[in-house]
């Protein structure tokens, strides 16, 4: 993967528009490779809901496959490498990516892990990795009530990875689009 000259800026500038022509917005767009294999990880949510069906996924991951497929025979691979493409719901504890993750999952759980570490009001150590309660945002500046500083102020800019903890909250808030299926039990012989 090091010599391949993956800009996921521009992986994700050709994700959006599939996403948006279905009405979904871009979540994450992440590129990791485990065990030798490379993943293009894509999640994306209803505006309205937060979440996506696995029809939503489905239909996302097609419109995806095409896009690249049309560039690959045109010379214009994306990805140079074999890959495999995930397309998900960001999910209950979701990774909080844009400022407005952070605007609407205020009151609930958080772990942020900042670029330089940040000071509380009045402290004099700072600390990078912060876990609390979101407590808003303001412009550009987030403020979080961490359980070991207290209230610690900082700019989206410095977020370096941010996400929601699972609470029952937070599964209370985040109750999912339709639960068909949930209980049904299909067993398979060996």
């Amino acid at each position: 993967m090091a010599e391949t000259a993956v800009k996921l800026a521009d992986i994700t500038a050709l994700i959006e528009p599939e996403a948006t022509a279905l009405g979904f917005d871009l979540v994450r767009v992440a590129l990791f490779t485990i065990d030798n294999d490379l993943t293009l990880q894509v999640m994306a949510e209803r505006p309205a809901t937060g979440q996506l069906t696995i029809d939503d996924c489905a239909a996302l991951s097609r419109r995806i496959s095409e896009r690249f497929d049309i560039l690959e025979q045109t010379g214009q691979d994306p990805l140079d490498a074999a890959y495999r493409l995930e397309v998900s719901s960001p999910g209950i504890d979701r990774p909080l990516t844009r400022p407005k993750d952070f605007a609407n999952w205020t009151g609930h759980d958080a772990r942020v892990n900042l670029r330089h570490a940040v000071a509380a009001e009045g402290a004099s150590a700072g600390r990078k990795a912060l876990t609390g309660v979101l407590v808003g945002m303001d412009g550009d500046m987030i403020t979080i009530d961490d359980r070991k500083s207290g209230a610690v102020r900082f700019a989206f800019g410095d977020v370096d990875d941010a996400k929601l903890l699972l609470t029952d909250r937070l599964l209370a808030a985040a109750a999912p689009l339709s639960s068909d299926g949930a209980d049904e039990f299909v067993e398979e012989e060996d």
